[in-house]
């Protein structure tokens, strides 16, 4: 006998949602008792205890489902470089400031922070793009 809590419950939470078949075991495996308890209860049966013991997907839902992970992985990390990143900026401008190293305008300011962002957010060892400079005649 199968018990399909597939269609009832995702496989991971998304967003919002509540129950799911990975993360909410306790919470499945009573859904899963009350379902076998409910079409053996006519023979007599009393169901204890029922529990998943394999969770298996299509190869298309799995590869779907890595993806996902996958993604999530790498907005987690971006979202890490970028709160690094920024706070060493603002390190960068408070020392610069105390130590009285040199004096930045607005612009400047901007094109420093916009330029730490680019090399400390790349993905490779950055090059800071080229300033204008400029031209006497």
């Amino acid at each position: 006998m199968r018990a399909c809590l597939c269609r009832s419950f995702p496989y991971e939470p998304h967003e919002g949602e509540g129950t799911a078949l990975r993360s909410h075991p306790v919470e499945i495996a009573q859904a899963l008792r009350k379902e076998i308890q409910d079409r053996l209860e006519q023979a007599g049966v009393t169901v204890i205890e029922a529990r998943i013991s394999h969770l298996a997907y299509a190869s298309e839902i799995a590869s779907a489902m890595l993806r996902r992970q996958q993604a999530s992985a790498i907005i987690a990390a971006r979202t890490q470089i970028v709160a690094g990143a920024v706070g060493m900026v603002e390190m960068a401008l408070d020392q610069l400031k105390e130590k009285n190293v040199v004096e930045l305008d607005e612009e400047r300011k901007a094109a420093m922070v916009s330029n730490l962002l680019v090399v400390l957010c790349g993905e490779e060892s950055g090059r800071l793009p080229k300033q204008p400079t400029d031209a006497q005649d």
